[in-house]
């Protein structure tokens, strides 16, 4: 599964429709490489583009900070945050500002162009990869050298980058991980034990095959989205994703072929909603509506679901995510990064650490239904509380913690995964599942795909 979905913010790589992420992805990687030559700013103080910005040992100055989305629902929240900073460090003077999701690339391109990059910038998955991968973001590793082991593992080396060796070039900010959650009545009404979830892939598909032939086409056991399951899916299986080099893709192998073996027959017997393998339906409404088995993999839809659908969120149970032989599971995961020319550094770096520690997080996960990244905060006894057992939104919020724990890095997409790869991959399965291609052909004609995209990619960097 992807790094993706926390509550405050409503766009993803997830939600948005393919096409658009194609044309962003296209449009800011053109103007982005334009700039990337020159580096981005010029202003005074700043660094060379191959330069790090180094410590000064004073803490002041005024320094920006964008957020995605987050006013007004979070505004008391955020300034809270602000106004504590400034009374500790009374010599920084940090200008907020909050921008929204639509366009937010194209934004942050044209601010690079005019040298007005934020000091300090709330990242998705796609911005972190554009500006990181063109040298435009702080390693705040080198920044601050002691600061790795505030964050869980899974966080913190979610940030590297290919070909930038020990450098983490952004801060964890708030994070959730992937959770299972099933109806159990329906569950049960395959003859399957409630209480023995799907734990691989492969049982995962099992399950998904006798809810098919039980349900009586009166339901249906998952949602298709390939889109949303891979490269997860692959990693739980044990699919290399990219060679050991990292050069190339190299996920065309008999268990991949195998994963699209099982989503054709499952497709073809009716184990998922036939629209959801090319388009995203609202998976809360009809895990809402006793449609669907398998609900909402992340903590916060069930809030939807409670709120929505009284009934169906008395009948779910939540348990650990499907994760494989191998521990797999995903993190999806939002940052803070530095501008690697900024004047400031001491105050943008201690800022965004500020922000995303330990309490700052556990406070902003009280609010909305996300995680600290910080691991001070992810030890908050809030998150180890289960209640009676019974609350499936309780359970979760658990449930998750404790997977985020011990969540690393090969449980992440790769930053080479793009969503120009992801999207031209998806096309290819969607081929296979539906029988218009062999699933051995559909395979072979992803990797090709994604091999000469990161070639490209490669290419401009």
């Amino acid at each position: 599964m992807k790094r993706r979905h926390l509550a405050p913010v409503r766009t993803s790589r997830h939600d948005r429709s393919p096409s658009r992420a194609v044309l962003a992805a296209a449009l800011v990687g053109a103007l982005l490489s334009a700039t990337a030559a020159c580096g981005v700013g010029g202003a005074e103080g700043s660094t060379a583009a191959e330069g790090q910005p180094k410590r000064t040992g004073k803490i002041s100055g005024e320094i920006t900070f964008r957020t995605l989305q987050l006013k007004p629902m979070f505004t008391t929240y955020v300034q809270g945050v602000i106004d504590a900073f400034g009374k500790k460090y009374p010599d920084v003077k940090v200008t907020w500002e909050d921008v929204p999701g639509d366009g937010y690339n194209e934004k942050l391109v044209a601010d690079a162009q005019a040298g007005g990059l934020p000091d300090v910038v709330n990242l998705n998955t796609d911005s972190f990869q554009l500006l990181g991968d063109r040298g435009m973001l702080a390693d705040v590793a080198q920044l601050d050298p002691q600061v790795a082991k505030e964050y869980v593992p899974g966080a913190w080396e979610q940030y590297k980058l290919p070909g930038k060796g020990a450098g983490v070039y952004a801060y964890p900010w708030y994070v959730t991980p992937e959770i299972l959650t099933y109806n159990k009545e329906l569950f049960a009404a395959a003859g399957l034990d409630v209480n023995k979830p799907p734990a691989t892939v492969e049982q995962f598909f099992d399950q998904a095959e006798r809810i098919a032939a039980a349900s009586g086409s009166r339901y249906t056991a998952f949602m298709a989205d390939p889109k949303g399951r891979l490269p997860g899916d692959w990693q739980k299986m044990g699919v290399p994703i990219l060679d050991k080099k990292k050069s190339a893709f190299a996920f065309d192998t008999p268990k991949a072929v195998e994963w699209v073996q099982r989503m054709k027959k499952l497709y073809a017997m009716g184990a998922m909603p036939k629209e959801s393998l090319t388009k995203a339906d609202d998976l809360a409404q009809l895990y809402g509506a006793g449609k669907l088995v398998f609900g909402p993999g992340s903590p916060g839809v069930l809030k939807d679901v409670r709120r929505n659908s009284p009934s169906a969120y008395a009948k779910t149970q939540v348990a650990g995510a499907v994760t494989g032989t191998l521990g797999h599971i995903g993190i999806y995961t939002q940052s803070l990064g530095v501008r690697k020319d900024t004047r400031h550094p001491d105050a943008a770096a201690e800022f965004a650490k500020w922000v995303t520690n330990g309490p700052n997080q556990v406070a902003f996960a009280k609010q909305v239904t996300i995680y600290p990244s910080n691991a001070k905060g992810l030890a908050d006894p809030y998150f180890a509380d289960r209640g009676d057992g019974k609350d499936p939104e309780t359970m979760a919020r658990a449930i998750g913690a404790e997977e985020l724990k011990s969540a690393r890095l090969d449980a992440n997409t790769p930053v080479e995964w793009t969503t120009q790869v992801g999207d031209a991959v998806v096309r290819e399965m969607q081929k296979g599942i539906k029988g218009e291609e062999t699933p051995e052909t559909a395979v072979k004609n992803a990797q090709a795909a994604a091999n000469k995209i990161l070639a490209q990619q490669q290419k401009r960097q």
